[in-house]
């Protein structure tokens, strides 16, 4: 691919790929994917965004002005390692990135492992490539993630999570949100092509109101459920909140079942269906996320462990949300460091839970100082300029190139 549009810098308009999981897939990171193509897309510098998507039986993504669409490669499939490289030697895009997790292509180890080698497939071809990669295997609980049914597995799994880290590192750039993963990265694997980019909001929002609308007070969660994510001490906090007396409320559990975790939110709606009040409303659209967000008195986060920075906490302060979190190994911390807040818990212990949302439920003033400072943090850097960033530091790699 050297003879390709990457070796002309004269030419002003970028063809970018994206490699990325894209609604209507419902594969993790998929809402990441949307934004950062469309906002890419709206860029001067950018003639055209190829985005390199997984087949999905919901049918067809929408349309978007100045993007194509080549799915090329499906969750769990052994070919994406070729199959993606090869739609990639066809189409020919100046420049590639990645938006990546460990098991975004696939909740199976082989198949996810060979998915992530393909930035460095993309690096033997000579394609510039940028991993925009939102966590580490070092700080995934294999276990408690739904990765390795035991201990001595989810070392194992770690093991080869580090080496699949190492080819990650092949691309040319590796971004990442959090800045303590990047500072790790450098350390511990001599990364230096690991920078910080922003997470970023998904859309430029304009100031919610951070009151709650009339009626019932609504604790809500939202996510793909099942492994470190599961509903069961929600509910069960929910219910002692219902023995405290806090009869005004409803508990809306939104999202869908994990990978990893076929059938979970059934079983859940199955095993919980006497509790009052209770909502499973499924799958949420795009256009939906919103109001969604706007309903919630608190967003609960009812995690066990954490596998990086969360898109939900970001959908929650891009709609000025109080949150409840579990104080769970860093996570405090990395919450914290990306300028969120809520009220803190102790993980697994829903007494605990239920005192943490009570103290959001009970002081309207904390609330909506938890809103505003939510607020703050999402909307901080928007997508829009954090794009900006990902394409100077592309047209700088090849700038770079044709100077050799």
């Amino acid at each position: 691919m050297t003879n390709g549009r990457h070796d002309q810098p004269e030419m002003q308009g970028l063809r970018l790929g994206v490699v990325s999981a894209f609604p209507p897939s419902r594969n993790s990171l998929n809402e990441f994917g949307y934004h950062l193509v469309k906002h890419l897309s709206r860029l001067e510098e950018v003639d055209e965004v190829l985005v390199y998507a997984d087949h999905t039986v919901e049918g067809a993504s929408e349309h978007m002005e100045n993007v194509s669409f080549r799915p090329c490669w499906r969750f769990n499939a052994l070919t994406n390692l070729w199959r993606v490289p090869r739609e990639i030697k066809r189409s020919n895009p100046d420049a590639v990135l990645l938006n990546l997790q460990f098991a975004t292509f696939g909740d199976k180890r082989i198949a996810g492992a060979l998915g992530l080698l393909i930035p460095a497939a993309l690096r033997l071809w000579r394609v510039p490539t940028l991993v925009v990669l939102h966590n580490l295997a070092d700080n995934v609980d294999m276990k408690d993630a739904g990765f390795a049914g035991s201990a001595l597995t989810a070392k194992l799994m770690t093991s080869a999570g580090r080496a699949l880290t190492r080819a990650l590192l092949r691309a040319d750039l590796v971004a990442l949100t959090i800045p303590r993963y990047v500072e790790f990265l450098r350390e511990e694997y001599g990364a230096n092509n690991a920078v910080l980019a922003p997470h970023g909001s998904f859309e430029d929002v304009a100031m919610p109101t951070f009151s709650v609308p009339p009626g019932r007070r609504t604790i809500m969660a939202f996510g793909k459920w099942g492994t470190y994510k599961t509903v069961d001490m929600l509910v069960e906090a929910y219910r002692e909140l219902l023995a405290r007396g806090y009869d005004d409320t409803r508990l809306v559990l939104a999202g869908t079942d994990s990978p990893n975790s076929a059938g979970y939110m059934e079983s859940a709606a199955q095993r919980y269906a006497d509790v009052p009040n209770l909502e499973f409303p499924g799958y949420i659209a795009e256009n939906e996320v919103g109001p969604l967000f706007l309903s919630a008195s608190v967003v609960a986060f009812p995690y066990t462990s954490t596998t990086g920075s969360s898109g939900v906490l970001h959908q929650a302060g891009e709609y000025g949300r109080a949150a409840v979190l579990p104080r769970i190994g860093d996570l405090v911390d990395i919450v914290e460091e990306e300028g969120f807040l809520g009220v803190y818990f102790r993980p697994g212990d829903p007494s605990s839970l239920a005192d943490a949302i009570a103290e959001v439920l009970d002081d309207p003033v904390k609330r909506a100082a938890l809103g505003r400072r939510n607020f703050a943090a999402a909307t901080g850097i928007p997508m829009s300029e954090v794009v900006q960033w990902h394409v100077a530091h592309i047209q700088r790699l090849l700038a770079k190139r044709t100077t050799r």
